[in-house]
């Protein structure tokens, strides 16, 4: 089993310069920079007229895929092979414009849109068959203002390239610990890791945004988002922005300061020690120190902690683990190093990794009793895979405060969250055949979630279930009506939509 289980990932590496900085794969003279497109140079190039009139016919723009071309299979394919659509058409965005320009050209055509970044959504939704896909993976600026230590950056780039790209100026937000996935999608959904307990949700560093919305009949427009302008969007895109609102192509952060980390790991053989170590974690991970971060792992076959501490030391970090760590006898080992590096040391290429997955969300605001782990211990050692995993983010400390503005991400009195997990298959090159361990992948995981579903409270958005019911309030709780009357707003005609987006609100 590798370092990091639970989604092993690609490892890659972000190379900082002042001012724009270029991130690996693409070249220098081609490096696409967020757009500077304004709101009425944008609407007035496309015939925009406040909503009432007709765009002149757009043309698609970027680096465009269609079926026939080669590299069509690599385009098309998600991190999640369980999903496999044929869309009509990707466009590979390489600015502002040419997401403006694929949407009017959508919209003009009567075409279903989706929008992708990192090609992580967990149902598939960022795909679609006979459709537009927007991909805004190309668009992978970054612009630090160290003075006012904040980073405005192109929506393109991963996790692993923004952590990457920060630390080397000694920086950090919230992000997942996945590398491969993309920012503006884990942000826009809430947001959470390592840094959480310490900086708050990712979605609480978001202080402004570029997006692309929908205008009038067949147009559409940039508009810039942030406290002053668009406000009541910039909270709708702090916990519900993915896919509903627009197209965000730059999002602006607020930094914090991070010189260093200490990473902690330890490793237990076997189930043995599980319940006392979901015992020792729920009474402590989520009331220690606001700096420590910390996930706790189940497979069939060995437990995994894993533990951040910034700006801490390896006996203190032990020392705050102390009663996780004196369960049984761990193998620990301890790291202390530049954010930056640490978080692409632990990132494994998604070529290794299994070709599907399902997973369920799950918020626990009250402690588990032991009829709950009971139901972890048993299903955790009849898992169907090594990849198989439950596990635990713990939240508390920082992720209580909410930003100026506030956000839509409503699970803040979380205690922690937890994530059943189901990973089998080969990848390959022509997803969608039926792998013979499916039907008892998803029956496990399924009737998991349902056991624990008496001590478990709401959902994830960014990572969602088709099956989830009630899906509006368990992703959003109460805010969900106010999300309808700000989608009416700046999507009246629900342009974009897929099986669990925002419906607008009706007048």
């Amino acid at each position: 089993m590798n370092d990091f289980s639970r989604r092993r990932l690609l490892k890659n590496s972000a190379v900082a310069a002042a001012g724009a900085v270029v991130v690996p794969g693409v070249a220098a003279a081609e490096a696409p920079v967020a757009s500077a497109v304004t709101e009425a140079s944008a609407s007035g190039a496309h015939g925009g007229h406040g909503g009432h009139g007709h765009c002149p016919p757009a043309k698609l723009t970027g680096r465009i895929v269609r079926p026939h071309d080669p590299g069509y299979t690599d385009a098309r394919l998600g991190w999640d092979q369980l999903f496999s659509h044929y869309p009509l058409v990707i466009v590979f965005a390489q600015n502002t414009q040419d997401v403006v320009n694929a949407l009017t050209w959508a919209r003009q055509h009567d075409t279903a849109v989706r929008i992708r970044s990192g090609r992580h959504s967990l149902e598939g939704w960022s795909n679609v068959d006979s459709g537009l896909v927007i991909d805004i993976s190309e668009l992978k600026s970054v612009h630090i203002d160290a003075h006012a230590r904040v980073a405005t950056v192109g929506a393109g780039l991963n996790q692993e390239e923004a952590v990457t790209t920060l630390a080397k100026q000694n920086f950090a937000v919230t992000t997942g610990t996945e590398g491969s996935v993309g920012l503006s999608g884990a942000t826009l959904g809430g947001g959470f890791g390592f840094l959480t307990r310490w900086l708050g949700m990712a979605c609480d560093s978001l202080i402004g945004a570029e997006i692309v919305v929908a205008d009038g009949d067949e147009c559409a427009k940039v508009i810039k988002v942030d406290l002053n302008h668009h406000s009541d969007l910039l909270w709708a895109l702090r916990g519900a922005g993915n896919g509903n609102f627009g197209i965000v192509t730059s999002l602006t952060y607020k930094l914090a300061p991070l010189k260093s980390v200490t990473y902690l790991q330890a490793t237990w053989d076997g189930t043995g020690d599980l319940r006392r170590l979901f015992e020792a974690y729920q009474r402590t991970a989520p009331f220690t120190d606001a700096r420590l971060g910390t996930q706790l792992e189940a497979h069939r076959n060995q437990i995994l902690l894993f533990a951040v501490l910034p700006e801490g030391t390896p006996a203190e970090t032990k020392r705050l683990l102390a009663p996780l760590l004196s369960v049984g006898s761990p193998q620990v080992t301890t790291q202390v190093g530049n954010w930056g590096d640490v978080y692409a040391g632990f990132q494994i290429p998604i070529e290794l990794e299994p070709a599907n997955w399902k997973f369920y969300s799950q918020f626990a605001r009250k402690p588990f009793p032991a009829k709950a782990i009971d139901v972890v211990i048993s299903f955790i050692r009849n898992a169907p895979t090594d990849d198989s995993n439950y596990f635990l983010q713990a939240f508390g400390g920082n992720v209580r405060r909410s930003p100026r503005g506030g956000t839509a991400f409503p699970h803040r009195d979380a205690l922690f969250y937890a994530e059943p997990g189901v990973g089998w298959g080969k990848r390959s090159d022509q997803p969608g055949i039926c792998d013979p361990l499916t039907p008892q992948a998803q029956a496990w995981i399924a009737e998991f979630s349902q056991e624990l579903r008496p001590y478990v409270d709401g959902a994830y958005v960014n990572v969602p279930n088709i099956g989830t019911q009630d899906w509006e309030t368990a992703y959003w709780r109460n805010n969900f009506d106010r999300l309808r009357k700000i989608k009416a707003k700046y999507d009246p005609q629900n342009v974009f939509q897929y099986d669990q987006s925002i419906p607008p609100a009706v007048c």
